[in-house]
């Protein structure tokens, strides 16, 4: 039974994303200040925050695209404060595959 389902979610899961007509191409995610989009960013920064020890504090997200994979690849360009300092743009790509409550950060970087 279980070995039907996850073959089944092999199959429907991409013949969705085909559907949606954005399989493997990056799309513009158009609102920015989306509750999810900013979640996917403020967990960047914190995931960041833990493995480099710095102290990046949140600001917005500036802009984004999104790519449908196993779940969504979130590539976003975030506005964040390092304690007293200036704000700076950092690039954080996240993968998120919400059936399994699972994020990953792939890269965070100063833009």
């Amino acid at each position: 039974m279980m070995k039907s389902l996850i073959c089944l979610s092999l199959i429907i899961l991409p013949l969705i994303a085909v559907v949606e007509g954005n399989l493997g191409g990056w799309k513009p995610i158009k609102d920015v200040s989306d509750p999810n989009v900013e979640a996917i960013a403020k967990y960047a920064i914190e995931e960041h925050n833990k493995q480099s020890k710095a102290n990046l504090v949140f600001e917005k997200v500036v802009r984004g695209k999104e790519q449908v994979v196993s779940g969504k690849k979130y590539d976003l360009i975030i506005a964040a404060k390092n304690g007293g300092g200036a704000t700076k743009n950092y690039e954080a790509v996240v993968v998120e595959r919400l059936w399994e409550h699972f994020r990953n950060l792939e890269s965070f970087k100063a833009v």
